[in-house]
C-alpha cells in the first residue's frame, strides 16, 4: 500500500496528543478566566484590609464558608463593590465576614446575581482576549457566559472609524453571510445606529427596529438593545444584541446589557481587531459567503509562508459541526482542529497550489479502521491564490454528521446510513429503540430490514429499494414493524441515494415512528363519524324546530284587511342555518269589535326560546278575549312568563285599536318604542316605563292611549330589525325613522318589503316587524 503521509501508529498517537490538547486549551481558557477573578477580588482584599495575597486568598475561601456562596459569587460582589457596579451595606470588604446579616447587599436578588454573572463573563472574556483570543473568541464568551440566558440570538460589534463609519469587528451567533451585509455602515445615515453613536447613550427597541428602519439581526421584529461602547470618556464602537423575537427589556436585563459590554471596549480600544482578522477571520467579502450556502462541509485554508502550515480561515456551519464545534476553530491550525486528515490534505494543498489543479481523494484517512476517527469522503482541495485552498467533502455517510444529532434530539426519529463500499451500515440510538432491539447488535442495513416487518410489508420495501438503487431516486413508505417484546410499530422510511461520481455508494435516511399518529387518525376518523352523525340529527331537530316556528309565525303572511286597518307583517329568521329564535308577533281581531296587534321578544335562540315564545304568544291570545286593558294583560301575561319552564325573559307590546274612535290603547314590557309615521314625518312614541317580563312577581305595568288619524302607519318591530354590532341604538332608531319617512308612499305591502330591505341589523338576530294603516 502506498505511503499516504503519516502511518497509522504516529497518526494516532498525533490524534491523541491534539484531542488531549485542545481539551486542556479550553480547560486552562476557563480557569484562566476563574483565576483573573479572584486575583482582582485578592487585590482589593489587600488593599482594604492590609493583608498578603496568601492570606487575602485564604480570606475569600473563609468569607464564602461562612455566607454560603461560593467563592466566585464572593469575588464577583467585592470587585463589583469596589468598581461600583453593587454598592455594599458598608465601606469595607470585612463586614462581608461578620455572615449573611453583615454581607446584605444594598440591591434585590435579581439585580445582584445579574450584576455577579456580568462581572464573571466579563473576566471570562478578559482571560480569552489576554490569552490570544480573537475579538469573535470574546464576542462568543460573552454571547455564552451572559446573553444567551436572556433568549440573546446574537451579538454584533462594531469600531468606529475616524470617518464616523462603522466597521464590524466581531460577532457571535450570527452567520458569516449576515455579517457580510453590515460589515460596514456608511457615516451620515440618520439610522437608530448612528442616533446611539451621537447620543452616547443606549437605545432599548422591545419591538424591534422603527417602521421602515434596518438594523442588524434576522428578525424584522425581533428586540435590539444598541449599547454604545466608550473608553476613556470616548465612544469607540457600538454593540448590537438582537433576539429573535419581541422582549420586554426591563431594568435588569438593561442592567446585565451594560455591564456585559465592558469588556470588549477595552478589546476595541485596544485595536486588536485588525490582528484578528489576520490571524483567523476569513474575509466575508470573498469565499466566506459562498461557504455558508453549502449543504456539505467546507472550510478556507491559508498558508504560512514560512512554515507551510495550515490554519483555518473559515469553516461552514456543516464543517462545524463535524469538527465537534472546538471553540475558536477559526484561525487555529488545521492539525488542531482536524488532527487525523492534516497530513492528507497538506498534501493534497501543496499539489493544488503547485498544478493550479484541483485535487481530489475519495476518502481521507487512508486507510480507515474501526475506532478510528471518521472518515471524510468524496474530498476536493481547489486553488483559489498562492496562500488559499478550499476543501470540500461529502459529509453524508457519516456517522458524526449533524442531521444525525439533530434527529437524537427529536423524539420517535432516527437516522440511519449504508455503506454499500464497505458493507456497514449505521443506526442512530433512537433507530435501536424504534425497532426494540439491543444497541449492542448490529445496524440493519435496509435491504435486510423485511425479516423485522410484518410478512405483508415486503413488496412496500422492495419498492422503496427499487427506486433507491436502480432509479437512483428518494422515496418514502410506511411499514408495520413487528418488535422482538411482541409490539407493533408504524415506521416512516425515508432515504436518499448516495452517489459518488454517478455511481451509487450509499443510503442514507431516516425512520420515523408514526405509530401514535396512525392511532390517532383512527381515533379521529370514529370521533369525526360519531360527530358526523349527532351533527345531521341536531340539524334534523333544529330544522323541525325552525318549520314549527314559521307555521307559528309565518314568514310572509298575507295583508290582512281589519275592522278600521290594513296590517301586514313580515318575520326574518335568523341569518345562521337553524339558529330559531323567540321573535313573535299577532294580529287578532276580537269579538268586542277591537284589534289586537302584538310583537314580543324572548331573551336566547334555541329550542327553549322558540318553546317559551309559543307558550306567551298563546296566552296573550287567550287573555286577550277577557276584554282587560293592555295593563291588566300584560300583568297577566308577566305571570304566565313567571311559570313558563326555563324561566325565560320577554320583551313585549300589547296593543288594543278600537275602530270606532280609532284610539290605541298599549303598553310595553320594556320593548323598543312605536313608530307613528303621519303626513310623512315620523316620531316614536314615548313608552310607559314597565319592566320586562318575567323579571318579577306581581309587577304593575301601566298603559297609555294615542289617537289616530286616517292614513297614519304605526311600526311595531324587535331588535333584530335595527340593533349593531358597532352602532348605539339611538343611531339605529334614528335610520330606522329616516328610511320610514324616505319611503312613506305607496302601498302598504310595498313599504313593508321596501323597509325590511333597508333597515337590517347585524346581529344575527331574528326580526318581527308589524306595519299598521288607519283607514
Amino acid at each position: 500500500m502506498p505511503d499516504h503521509g503519516r502511518d497509522a501508529p504516529e497518526r494516532d498517537r498525533l490524534t491523541t496528543a491534539v484531542t488531549q490538547l485542545t481539551a486542556e486549551l479550553a480547560e486552562l481558557r476557563r480557569g484562566l478566566g476563574r483565576r483573573h477573578l479572584l486575583d482582582l477580588a485578592s487585590g482589593v482584599v489587600v488593599a482594604q484590609l492590609a493583608l498578603s495575597p496568601a492570606d487575602a486568598m485564604e480570606h475569600l475561601v473563609r468569607l464564602a464558608e461562612s455566607t454560603g456562596v461560593s467563592v466566585e459569587d464572593i469575588a464577583a460582589d467585592i470587585v463589583n463593590g469596589a468598581s461600583g457596579t453593587t454598592a455594599l451595606l458598608g465601606s469595607d470588604v470585612s463586614r462581608l465576614a461578620d455572615g449573611p446579616g453583615g454581607g446584605e447587599r444594598a440591591e434585590d436578588p435579581a439585580a445582584r446575581a445579574g450584576a455577579r454573572q456580568a462581572r464573571r463573563t466579563e473576566s471570562a472574556a478578559d482571560a480569552a482576549a489576554k490569552s490570544g483570543g480573537s475579538i469573535d473568541d470574546v464576542a462568543e464568551t460573552v454571547l455564552d457566559g451572559g446573553l444567551r440566558p436572556l433568549g440573546v440570538r446574537g451579538l454584533w460589534l462594531f469600531r468606529r472609524t475616524g470617518t464616523d463609519c462603522l466597521e464590524l469587528a466581531g460577532q457571535a451567533g450570527i452567520s458569516t453571510l449576515e455579517a457580510t451585509h453590515w460589515q460596514w455602515v456608511p457615516a451620515g445615515l440618520n439610522s437608530p445606529l448612528h442616533r446611539a453613536l451621537a447620543d452616547a447613550a443606549p437605545v432599548w427597541l422591545p419591538d424591534g427596529p422603527p417602521e421602515g428602519e434596518r438594523l442588524p439581526g434576522s428578525a424584522p421584529r425581533g428586540a435590539r438593545a444598541l449599547l454604545p461602547l466608550r473608553r476613556r470618556g470616548t465612544v469607540t464602537g457600538l454593540a448590537v444584541v438582537d433576539w429573535p423575537g419581541p422582549r420586554e427589556l426591563d431594568e435588569a436585563t438593561r442592567r446585565t446589557l451594560t455591564g456585559l459590554a465592558v469588556p470588549v471596549e477595552r478589546l476595541l480600544d485596544a485595536g486588536t481587531t485588525g490582528a484578528a482578522r489576520a490571524a483567523g477571520r476569513a474575509d466575508p467579502v470573498a469565499l466566506a459567503p459562498l461557504l455558508d450556502q453549502l449543504t456539505h462541509p467546507g472550510m478556507a485554508l491559508r498558508t504560512e509562508p514560512s512554515t507551510g502550515a495550515l490554519h483555518i480561515e473559515h469553516l461552514n456551519r456543516p464543517a462545524l459541526d463535524w469538527a465537534g464545534r472546538v471553540h475558536g476553530s477559526a484561525g487555529r491550525p488545521l492539525a488542531q482542529v482536524f488532527p487525523a486528515v492534516e497530513a492528507d490534505i497538506g498534501r493534497l494543498a501543496r499539489r493544488a497550489r503547485e498544478t493550479a489543479a484541483p485535487q481530489r481523494a475519495a476518502r481521507l484517512p487512508i486507510p480507515h479502521r474501526a475506532g478510528d476517527p471518521d472518515p471524510l469522503h468524496d474530498v476536493r482541495v481547489l486553488p483559489m491564490d498562492p496562500d488559499r485552498t478550499v476543501v470540500l467533502w461529502h459529509g453524508a455517510t457519516d456517522p458524526g454528521m449533524s442531521l444525525s444529532r439533530v434527529l437524537g434530539r427529536l423524539e420517535n426519529l432516527a437516522a440511519f446510513e449504508d455503506d454499500l463500499i464497505a458493507g456497514t451500515s449505521r443506526w442512530s440510538e433512537q433507530a435501536f429503540r424504534i425497532f426494540g432491539l439491543d444497541p449492542g447488535t448490529p445496524a440493519v442495513p435496509l435491504r435486510r430490514l423485511a425479516p423485522q416487518l410484518a410478512r405483508d410489508e415486503a413488496g412496500k420495501l422492495d419498492d422503496l429499494l427499487t427506486a433507491l438503487t436502480q432509479r437512483h431516486q428518494g422515496a418514502y413508505t410506511v411499514v408495520r414493524a413487528l418488535r422482538e417484546d411482541g409490539g407493533l410499530r408504524h415506521v416512516r422510511i425515508a432515504a436518499e441515494p448516495l452517489l459518488t461520481g454517478g455511481v451509487l455508494t450509499g443510503i442514507t435516511g431516516v425512520y420515523q415512528d408514526v405509530s401514535a399518529q396512525h392511532h390517532t387518525e383512527i381515533a379521529l376518523s370514529a370521533t369525526y363519524d360519531r360527530l358526523t352523525v349527532t351533527q345531521q340529527q341536531s340539524a334534523v331537530r333544529h330544522q323541525l324546530v325552525l318549520q314549527l316556528q314559521q307555521a307559528i309565525v309565518p314568514e310572509v303572511p298575507v295583508l290582512q284587511q281589519l275592522p278600521g286597518l290594513r296590517v301586514a307583517a313580515r318575520y326574518r329568521p335568523a341569518a345562521e342555518d337553524f339558529r330559531v329564535g323567540g321573535d313573535w308577533y299577532d294580529v287578532l281581531p276580537l269579538p268586542n269589535g277591537r284589534v289586537l296587534v302584538a310583537v314580543g321578544d324572548i331573551a336566547g335562540h334555541g329550542i327553549d326560546s322558540v318553546t317559551g315564545m309559543v307558550s306567551l304568544r298563546n296566552a296573550l291570545r287567550g287573555l286577550a278575549f277577557t276584554g282587560h286593558p293592555p295593563a291588566r294583560l300584560m300583568a297577566l301575561l308577566n305571570e304566565v312568563t313567571m311559570h313558563t319552564h326555563g324561566n325565560p325573559t320577554a320583551t313585549a307590546v300589547c296593543a288594543l285599536y278600537d275602530p270606532a274612535d280609532r284610539s290605541l290603547h298599549w303598553a310595553s314590557a320594556g320593548h323598543l318604542p312605536l313608530l307613528l309615521l303621519r303626513d310623512g314625518r315620523a316620531r316614536f312614541l314615548d313608552p310607559p316605563r314597565n319592566i320586562l317580563l318575567g323579571a318579577m312577581p306581581s309587577a304593575r305595568y301601566t298603559d297609555r292611549v294615542t289617537p289616530l288619524a286616517p292614513g297614519d302607519t304605526l311600526l311595531l318591530y324587535t331588535d333584530g330589525l335595527v340593533e349593531r354590532r358597532h352602532t348605539g341604538l339611538d343611531e339605529s332608531l334614528a335610520g330606522l325613522r329616516r328610511a320610514a319617512e324616505q319611503l312613506g308612499s305607496g302601498s302598504l305591502d310595498t313599504f313593508t318589503d321596501r323597509l325590511l330591505v333597508s333597515v337590517t341589523g347585524d346581529t344575527d338576530d331574528d326580526t318581527s316587524l308589524v306595519v299598521v294603516r288607519v283607514a
